[in-house]
C-alpha cells in the first residue's frame, strides 16, 4: 500500500487548536520494558513535553506535538521500538489483562495471545474501527464483550466422583450460585454456571479439576454513547483456533462491512448468523 506519510496514521490525532498532535504509540497489551518507557520519556521532553497520557486502550500518547515535528517524533519513536499507533478504521492496540501471568483468576496467557494478534493484525486497514480485547476470565476486567471483538478465557469444571466431602466451600465462593450441596455431594448448575473457575481454586482438597479450558469470541459489541454487547460467534480450546478464527473474522468484515457505520449497527445486514454457522461448521463444532 503506498505510504502517504506519517500525518495519516491512526495515530496521529489532530487537536482542538489545529496546529498540534497527540501521538499514540502502539503498545500491545500495555507492555513494555523499563528501557522503552525510559525512551518515550525521553522523547517527550526531547520535543517539549513535561507528562505523558496513559489511555483506556493501554497505549501511551504524547501530547501538544507541533505538526511540523510529527516525521522526527516518528522516526524517535520507531528507534524506541514504540512506533505510532493506530486509532481510525483499522485494527488498533490490542488490549489485555495480566492473564495467568500474575492474575490468580485468569485461565489463560492473555499476554502472549494479544502479541500473536497484533503482530498478526495491528493496522490493518478495516472498513470499520476494530478493536480487540483480550480477558483471562469472565471476570472480564478488559470488558471484552463491549468490544468489536472479545476473547474471554473459560474452564469447565469436574468434580471427582464420589470422593466429594460436601464441605460447601465451592459453592461458598461461586458468586453465580451455581453450586448447590446436595445429599453432601456439590451440584453445579451448568446454566447458571459461567465458567470462572473459581471453585477449582476454592476446593480445599483439590477435587475440583480443569474438564476443558476454552477461549469465547464475541463480536460487534460497543462502548461510547450507546453500548452494545456483543454477540457469542464460537468457543475454541486453543490459542491457534483462536487467531484463525479472527483471522477469518477479520477478513470477513474487512470484505462484507462498509464505512460510516459501527460495526454492531450492521452485524445482521451483512448476514453475522450465516458467518457464525460457517465458522462451526469449519472447526466442526
Amino acid at each position: 500500500m503506498p505510504d502517504y506519510g506519517l500525518h495519516t496514521k491512526g495515530g496521529v490525532i489532530t487537536q482542538k487548536d489545529g496546529d498540534n498532535c497527540t501521538i499514540r504509540t502502539r503498545m500491545p497489551a500495555g507492555i513494555l520494558s523499563i528501557e522503552k518507557m525510559r525512551g518515550i520519556a525521553d522523547i517527550a521532553e526531547q520535543f517539549g513535553q513535561d507528562r505523558v497520557h496513559l489511555t483506556t486502550r493501554q497505549t501511551i500518547e504524547i501530547p501538544h506535538i507541533h505538526f511540523t515535528d510529527i516525521d522526527k517524533i516518528g522516526e524517535a519513536l520507531e528507534a524506541n521500538g514504540t512506533p505510532i499507533g493506530s486509532e481510525r478504521d483499522e485494527i488498533v492496540n490490542i488490549v489485555a489483562c495480566p492473564g495467568n501471568d500474575r492474575c490468580k483468576f485468569a485461565n489463560i496467557d492473555s499476554i502472549n495471545l494479544a502479541f500473536r494478534i497484533d503482530e498478526k493484525l495491528f493496522g490493518k486497514e478495516m472498513p470499520v474501527k476494530v478493536r480487540i480485547s483480550i480477558s483471562g476470565c469472565p471476570y472480564a476486567c478488559t470488558s471484552p464483550i463491549l468490544n468489536e471483538i472479545g476473547i474471554v478465557g473459560r474452564v469447565k469444571p469436574i468434580r471427582t466422583p464420589g470422593l466429594c466431602t460436601g464441605c460447601g466451600q465451592c459453592s461458598e465462593y461461586c458468586k453465580e450460585m451455581a453450586i448447590a450441596v446436595v445429599n453432601g455431594e456439590a451440584i453445579v448448575n451448568d446454566e447458571l454456571c459461567m465458567q470462572c473457575g473459581v471453585c477449582i481454586e476454592s476446593c480445599p482438597f483439590k477435587l475440583i479439576q480443569v474438564s476443558n479450558r476454552g477461549y469465547l469470541i464475541t463480536v460487534g459489541g460497543r462502548r461510547g454513547r450507546h453500548p452494545k454487547l456483543g454477540r457469542e460467534l464460537v468457543e475454541v480450546e486453543t490459542e491457534d483456533e483462536v487467531i484463525e478464527v479472527i483471522d477469518k473474522l477479520v477478513y470477513w468484515v474487512y470484505r462484507r462491512a462498509w464505512s460510516g457505520r459501527l460495526l454492531s449497527d450492521q452485524l445482521d445486514d451483512i448476514n453475522f448468523e450465516k458467518f457464525k454457522g460457517d465458522i462451526l461448521e469449519s472447526l466442526e463444532v
